[in-house]
């Protein structure tokens, strides 16, 4: 069921007018309605899939009850590697065994000798990679005894399936999430028009940006040959806007209908595309997954203790790993190396926490200084954002190869005025609201005619310019 589909539309006040009907006092009865509403909607895809959740919750359900009564490390630690093999085996196994198989088999043939393994017809679970890490993030942190396992099996099945952010984040840790079932949660009219005003801005950027975007970015990268330099770099800057646009938009709609339910989920979008380096990029740019990584991942590998050797090992393995999670293909392995190759300089000169201020705070305009260092991350991040988009890595690089020809100064023969209005008037949106935790939350402290003219503008926006419909581009990981 996407967010925005006829089918939301009704599926959404039917489970919040339930939900309230039932009453702040019966926490169970509303945690019991929630599962059942995330596992309709989830099953809308495909209902076979829901066994594997219901799987997974109970592997990891089990396994926090009995790290709670075990005190022997050898027996706790085989415990946590139970749990970490059963939901990285579902996630290897639905999402990268074609691509080890085909990787073996090219191999193979590279060096002159056939190798017959035959692929499945595997269908890849919408949202597997979310849900996987969110059980995952429980079990860590029960068996580092950062969290109390919950006896409570009926709130820990709402915690992993939550509907608003199931299939594509924010990947929530259990440590903020799953005690918000466990106590009793009353509605209140601002928390619940603040997150209807995000979701609202988060629609507008997924069916006005992302997909009038997608279609630009579709067009131009699946006829590559056929286009100038200047269009092909018009193209992945179509698709920027395209992923951020879809991303950003389906965790401000997640966000704000979890506010509704009277949750709170943490912020995943902080305005990358205004970062003055990649680093400050990373620390804006899908904030819940870049985290998890430097918890479960990075600082358990050492982090930036060791010496210079470490570092550049981490950060790669780091980058890399993110990069593998988002897809099964080479183009996202050397998306990750990539950017990894760009945070280096600032992390062997020390300069990865120079930008972590608002950029131009307190004033309308950036310096000339922030312009260009905001410009300059910006084209680095297309850059990369290429491999991220093309089928395989060589097309990747005949694109870009492509792009910086001498046609890269000539007309574009794709250039449309009104998605590029749009677009401005997104970026203008998103700079004068960047101090908040989204574009438009501050809205809330202008005149009601403004807000209200605003609010009107946005929604005749949404119908005069939703672009062809697409599913949202994380569903896919």
């Amino acid at each position: 069921m996407l967010f925005n589909s006829i089918e939301f539309f009704i599926f959404l006040p039917i489970v919040f007018t339930i939900y309230w009907l039932i009453g702040s006092k019966r926490i169970k009865q509303q945690n019991l309605l929630i599962a059942i509403a995330s596992y309709v909607f989830y099953g809308w895809w495909d209902w076979r899939f829901l066994f594997l959740i219901l799987f997974s919750s109970l592997v990891d359900y089990t396994i926090g009850l009995k790290l709670k009564s075990e005190d022997k490390p050898s027996k706790r630690k085989a415990l946590l590697w139970v749990s970490i093999c059963v939901n990285l085996g579902f996630l290897g196994f639905f999402k990268y065994y074609n691509f080890f198989v085909d990787s073996l088999v090219d191999s193979f043939t590279f060096f002159g000798r056939e190798l017959s393994i035959n692929t499945l017809n595997i269908i890849l679970p919408v949202g597997i990679s979310f849900y996987t890490f969110q059980t995952l993030s429980y079990t860590i942190d029960v068996y580092n005894k950062k969290l109390e396992p919950t006896k409570d099996f009926l709130a820990f099945m709402a915690f992993v399936s939550f509907f608003p952010q199931l299939v594509a984040g924010p990947i929530e840790r259990a440590t903020n999430l799953l005690p918000q079932f466990h106590v009793k949660r009353e509605f209140v009219y601002k928390d619940a028009v603040d997150g209807l005003r995000q979701a609202l801005w988060g629609l507008f950027k997924k069916v006005v940006i992302a997909d009038n975007c997608a279609t630009y970015a579709n067009m131009i990268f699946n006829n590559q040959e056929d286009y100038s330099g200047s269009t092909l770099l018009m193209g992945a800057f179509f698709f920027a806007f395209q992923i951020y646009g879809d991303f950003s938009g389906y965790s401000d709609i997640a966000i704000g209908i979890s506010r509704l339910f009277g949750f709170n989920l943490k912020r995943n979008f902080a305005f990358p595309y205004f970062s003055r380096d990649i680093a400050e990029f990373w620390r804006r740019w899908h904030i819940s997954l870049s985290t998890w990584f430097r918890d479960y991942l990075y600082i358990p590998l050492g982090g930036s203790r060791g010496g210079t050797k470490m570092k550049v090992r981490n950060t790669f393995i780091i980058f890399i790993v993110s990069g593998f999670w988002h897809g099964a293909n080479w183009t996202f392995v050397v998306w990750g190396a990539l950017n990894a190759i760009y945070f280096l300089p600032l992390l062997l000169l020390n300069k990865n926490r120079v930008n972590t201020n608002l950029v131009a705070e307190g004033k309308y305009l950036p310096t000339i200084r922030e312009v260009f260092q905001m410009a300059t991350t910006f084209f680095i991040t297309l850059i990369a954002w290429i491999f991220f988009r093309a089928d395989n890595v060589t097309n990747a690089f005949v694109y870009i190869k492509d792009m910086f020809t001498s046609s890269l100064f000539i007309k574009p023969e794709i250039f449309p005025l009104t998605i590029l209005g749009l677009v401005t008037f997104f970026a203008f949106i998103e700079w004068l609201g960047r101090s908040g935790e989204y574009a438009i939350e501050k809205i809330d402290f202008m005149k009601r005619p403004v807000r209200w003219c605003f609010y009107f503008l946005l929604v005749v926006l949404i119908f005069s310019f939703t672009g062809e419909q697409q599913e949202f581009i994380y569903f896919q990981f």
